[in-house]
């Protein structure tokens, strides 16, 4: 029960710190709606575990799977089975950063770092990573 509990706090935080930013940035729907998914059974019990319980990470994969494709402000929501991005529209995009954001409350960093040490793993179309940098100032 205790790694529920745990997870909980650690969720609401996060919601906490991406309303903050979306605020900033004029997203008040979003500040309100951001990762509702993880509150899901399917979502929420396997992050749970993985971050608090066993560190079982089948239960994971296929929880962060099904939150991603529920959520359009991760780049992997427009990228087809082909591994073929589509081009985020901008209030995804400004959402994405919020998100990040939000993070960097938590962990010390900036959007900006968050980017730069992840962009080699993110399949981004053209446009979208234009736009990304032009945001962050890069």
């Amino acid at each position: 029960m205790k790694k529920y509990w745990k997870y909980l706090l650690y969720v609401l935080e996060h919601k906490k710190n991406v309303g903050i930013e979306c605020l900033k940035d004029g997203l008040f729907i979003h500040a309100i709606t951001h990762d509702l998914s993880k509150f899901l059974p399917s979502e929420f019990f396997p992050y749970a575990e993985f971050f608090y319980g066993s560190g079982e990470k089948s239960g994971f994969h296929k929880a962060w799977l099904l939150h991603q494709h529920r959520n359009k402000h991760h780049w992997d929501y427009w990228v087809n089975s082909k591994q073929v991005p589509t081009p985020v529209p901008k209030k995804y995009i400004k959402q994405m950063i919020c998100d990040w954001k939000g993070m960097s409350r938590k962990f010390g960093d900036t959007p900006q770092e968050y980017y730069q040490n992840n962009k080699d793993k993110m399949i981004l179309h053209k446009d979208t990573k234009k736009e990304i940098k032009r945001r962050l100032g890069i």
